[in-house]
């Protein structure tokens, strides 16, 4: 991200935060979230105000440019308020909790940048919104004459604010549903009213689950995905939930969702086609999206999705991944002041780059030969034509139209790279990179490109090298310095990774890694009393609310992925406690599971392989062997099977793989759950039990 102009006027100058150091030479008086501002706060029983955003937040950069950076705007605030900014980002767990008070005060979606004013003596908000212009506009008032206007209401109506408080104290009290009773069975019931949620959601034309604006939402496809391997059992499988997956899968891949020119998903379509995005890219979506394209090129064969995994991978790997290894967070959508200016075209400018032969199968491929499809001068490539379509008219081959697609856009790509690049936020999260090295461990063994199990471990090495000290997780990195506590998410979601990548090829270090943060993670962030786990640990800051979150949002559910991080490493190593602590997850989840079971995807994949248990497969053997029989294994799409090459020479184990040893020529040990089965010491033989087995 590019650094602000101007020397810092404020306390944010010394942050690590790209988003906070925008704002560092703002004439506003900002203090980041820190216990100096909230001592001010009560010292001179001031109000607070609370903005929160982060640095690709298109809304976020308006609102700044108009109020933050207007020196009279910023006198009105220093006079009124002190005033706080925060990186949602680096503190989740303030945004989450102020995001749920807007929502209550207000009746409306929170969003970014959220604007939030607080109680200076215990930072209970009374008043909110989200973007505010600074002249009045959109239905909305003028930033300084709300400012004024709240000011007043916190210096008049002190008993209104306390009596509001209070009420938004019990909604927070009564957010955790009560877990289910003990007579109460866990049985698969939202499984099946998840897939008909989603298919009475499914939008038959476009794809994907709601209109404008339309997110991926990754863990809805994969639902439908495990949904339909499970169903394979059947005697009639479910081919509709394949349909629904991948024609969305499809949609957004051929849609401008998806960077034709340089790889990699924006973070929503603006429109219901996906044709037209919001450009910011984000780590934390790209990472499960290429779990998800890998996983669907494994499940179908089809050649788009493994390009298109291919394509996120190589985006990662070139635009994301620092020289340490770690990944960084986000792409801006604004370049030189313009949303989507580095990513839309010119038609007699491409014209030119690609040459009139190629042109003539691009321009159809990509709507070219139509108006402008971006602010009416543009154009932003969204395939409108299947290429086979467009050969055929063209009467070339498919594989030449192919090879001038791929020209032309290669030409297009090196054009684009001379542009002013949009900001990258370059902080590495712990939690997001964590989604990442998943995403790279599938897509590594799907597609066979070991290069990204490498590219991973290297990011695993940087996190475990600058985020791991003393048995405890830190939550970002930046230039050298990594701080703040982590979170649930970054110790479940990198543990999640850790096993995936060992299923990639292993490293006993790793397995380790994600034992010891899996015992973190249950001695921190466990209710041993109602079950689930805390989003922040029993020693973290105190604020207003602790949160325990069971639902899917822009990120997999923290208490899903480690419900079903418990349940795989409880069977893996024979551990009861981790499977009771999985248990104990799914029961405290069970009311809201039950109720809106497809807003629960991660949840849900735990309690799948709670129902029907993991299958666990063991190659033991010379090295050579064991990945011989990994590489054919691979191939097929089992989504509820961990499958494990541990060579012999890898040294010691844990006992419970130890108790597996490895045969000269191979070895096959197939677990259900607690149940081991006689070691497979043919391939032929394992690869027929587990097609006819119970790994889907």
């Amino acid at each position: 991200m590019h650094a602000p102009p101007g020397r810092p006027r404020n306390r944010l100058g010394s942050e690590t935060s790209p988003y906070l150091l925008q704002h560092a030479a703002n004439p506003v008086d900002w203090y980041p979230w820190s216990t100096e501002a909230l001592e001010r706060a009560r010292r001179e029983d001031r109000p607070i105000l609370l903005s929160i955003g982060y640095s690709a937040c298109h809304w976020c950069h308006v609102m700044a440019h108009e109020s933050f950076e207007h020196e009279p705007t910023a006198t009105l605030m220093n006079e009124l308020y002190v005033n706080i900014k925060v990186d949602r980002e680096e503190r989740p767990d303030i945004d989450r909790i102020y995001q749920v008070a807007q929502q209550v005060l207000t009746q409306r979606g929170g969003g970014w940048p959220l604007t939030m004013f607080l109680t200076p003596e215990d930072q209970m908000p009374f008043f909110g919104g989200t973007y505010f212009p600074r002249e009045a506009r959109y239905g909305m008032p003028a930033f300084g004459d709300l400012l004024r206007r709240v000011a007043a209401y916190f210096r008049e109506e002190r008993a209104a604010i306390r009596a509001q408080n209070g009420r938004l104290a019990a909604v927070f009290a009564d957010l955790e549903p009560a877990p289910a009773a003990a007579g109460v069975a866990l049985d698969g019931a939202p499984l099946e009213r998840a897939r008909q949620a989603l298919e009475a959601d499914f939008d038959a034309q476009f794809g994907g689950f709601t209109g404008a604006p339309k997110f991926p939402h990754p863990g809805y496809v994969e639902r439908l995905l495990r949904h339909w391997a499970a169903s394979q059992r059947l005697p009639q499988p479910d081919l509709r939930a394949l349909y629904m997956a991948t024609m969305t899968l499809t949609r957004m891949a051929e849609g401008g969702l998806y960077d034709h020119v340089g790889g990699g998903f924006a973070r929503y379509s603006v429109d219901g086609y996906w044709m037209i995005p919001h450009f910011e890219k984000m780590l934390y979506d790209n990472g499960p999206l290429l779990a998800l394209y890998a996983d669907a090129a494994r499940a179908t064969g089809d050649a788009l999705f493994a390009a298109t995994a291919g394509g996120v991978a190589d985006w990662a790997l070139s635009e994301m991944q620092a020289p340490a290894g770690g990944f960084y967070s986000s792409l801006d959508a604004d370049s030189e002041g313009e949303e989507g200016r580095y990513y839309v075209w010119d038609r007699d400018e491409v014209r030119t780059l690609v040459g009139e032969a190629d042109y003539a199968i691009l321009a159809p491929r990509f709507g070219l030969d139509r108006e402008p499809n971006f602010e009416s001068r543009h154009w932003h490539l969204h395939a409108f034509r299947p290429l086979a379509e467009v050969a055929a008219a063209a009467e070339v081959a498919p594989a030449a139209a192919e090879a001038a697609v791929g020209r032309a856009l290669g030409r297009l790509r090196a054009h684009r790279s001379g542009r002013v690049p949009p900001g990258r936020d370059d902080k590495l999260l712990t939690s997001w990179n964590g989604l990442m090295i998943r995403g790279l461990a599938r897509a590594a063994t799907a597609l066979e490109r070991p290069e990204l199990a490498v590219a991973a471990t290297r990011a695993v090495d940087f996190l475990r090298r600058e985020l791991w000290r003393d048995g405890r997780l830190l939550a970002t990195h930046k230039d050298g310095r990594s701080h703040l506590p982590a979170y649930l998410d970054d110790y479940v979601f990198l543990a999640d990774a850790l096993l995936e990548l060992c299923a990639a090829r292993w490293r006993s270090a790793d397995l380790e890694f994600a034992v010891a943060l899996t015992e973190a993670a249950l001695a921190h962030f466990e209710d041993r009393a109602a079950g689930g786990f805390w989003f922040t640990a029993d020693d973290a800051e105190p604020l207003i609310h602790r949160s325990k979150s069971f639902a899917d949002e822009a990120l997999p559910s923290g208490n899903g992925v480690a419900a079903r991080l418990c349940t795989r490493l409880g069977y893996l190593l024979g551990e009861p406690r981790y499977l009771d602590a999985a248990e104990r997850t799914l029961r405290a989840a069970w009311s809201a599971l039950s109720r809106y079971p497809h807003a629960h995807g991660s949840l849900l994949d735990a309690l799948e392989e709670r129902l029907e248990p993991t299958e666990i497969v063991i190659l033991r053997g010379p090295a050579a062997t064991v990945a011989a029989w990994q590489r054919d294994l691979a191939r097929l799409y089992a989504p509820r099977r961990l499958l494990l090459a541990i060579p012999e020479e890898s040294g010691p184990l844990p006992a419970a793989l130890a108790a597996k040893p490895s045969l000269p020529g191979g070895a096959a040990y197939v677990c259900r759950g607690t149940v081991c089965e006689a070691p497979v010491t043919e391939l032929g033989a394992l690869v027929r039990r587990l097609r006819d087995g119970i790994g889907g």
